[in-house]
């Protein structure tokens, strides 16, 4: 599992971004957050893996740390 912090994610629209360990920007929808939509939000150190989605590389497997 890799780690990051939630840089931003809107509950409304159902997605946001994690910034890496790397300080790249990586994708996150909430269907691939342990807990649903409300399970984390900005500024959350989070834990998850990368996996290539429609528009590239995204989170999966996200839970809160």
């Amino acid at each position: 599992m890799k780690t990051g912090k939630v840089k931003w994610f809107n509950t409304q629209k159902g997605f946001g971004f994690i910034i890496t360990e790397e300080g790249k920007d990586l994708f996150v929808h909430f269907k691939d957050v342990a807990g649903g939509v409300n399970a984390i939000k900005d500024n959350d150190n989070v834990e998850y893996e990368v996996e290539e989605g429609r528009k590239g590389p995204q989170a999966v497997r996200v839970k809160k740390v």
